[in-house]
């Protein structure tokens, strides 16, 4: 199973152009899988509560890695309440075989609706080993290796850090379009046509990643 996901306030963004192609890319050479959406910032996920962490706590202190286990850890209402909103989630996580993350860079890191998300799927020592990421995504600027502003890039290396950290998942797959806002600033506008290159590339790259 595909799990899309689109994080970007922008309905008509490059990070959903880029995620959108890559969806009906991969549906189109996986015409029997299955496919599921979510729009994080059309319908937020909420902001874990104490009742989450009550949950997290018990795994932890029980040491329960095995993830259909997890519901052993919710014994109150307020705790059943706060499941509620997690197992939907987890479920989608747990068939998908590739996670797809459509989403911009926002203030040198992600957007807080893609956060909460994995606030909410997130547990001590839980594996989703033997899936893969994807992420296509979109920055204002350009945060490639060797550029002035790399350093500054908290998005591709923190999803990465939480992907392998949290999950033991190495195989991630980044596609960035840069440079977006030299279709705006007149700052940058000298910069325009490196951004049109930028997408071209990125859009190729999603076509080919997507169809293997």
């Amino acid at each position: 199973m595909l799990l899309h996901l689109d994080a970007s306030a922008r309905r008509t963004s490059f990070s959903r152009r880029l995620s959108r192609l890559y969806a009906e890319t991969w549906r189109t050479a996986h015409p029997q899988a299955g496919y599921a959406y979510r729009d994080l910032a059309a319908n937020p996920v909420p902001h874990i509560g104490e009742a989450w962490t009550e949950i997290c706590d018990h795994i932890l202190e029980r040491e329960i890695t095995d993830i259909a286990r997890y519901r052993e850890a919710v014994r109150t209402p307020a705790q059943r309440a706060a499941w509620a909103i997690v197992e939907p989630l987890l479920q989608e996580v747990v068939a998908a075989e590739v996670i797809l993350i459509g989403t911009p860079m926002y203030n040198y890191s992600i957007p807080s609706s893609l956060k909460a998300w994995l606030d909410q799927i997130t547990f001590p020592k839980m594996s989703l080993r033997g899936r893969s990421f994807v992420v296509t995504s979109a920055r204002g600027g350009a945060y490639g290796p060797g550029t002035p502003r790399e350093p500054y890039d908290h998005q591709e290396r923190y999803l990465r850090d939480f992907f392998k950290g949290h999950f033991g998942v190495d195989d991630v797959t980044f596609i960035h379009a840069e440079l977006a806002n030299a279709r705006l600033d007149p700052a940058l506008a000298h910069l325009r046509e490196q951004h049109e290159r930028s997408l071209s590339a990125a859009v190729e790259a999603v076509a080919k990643e997507a169809a293997r």
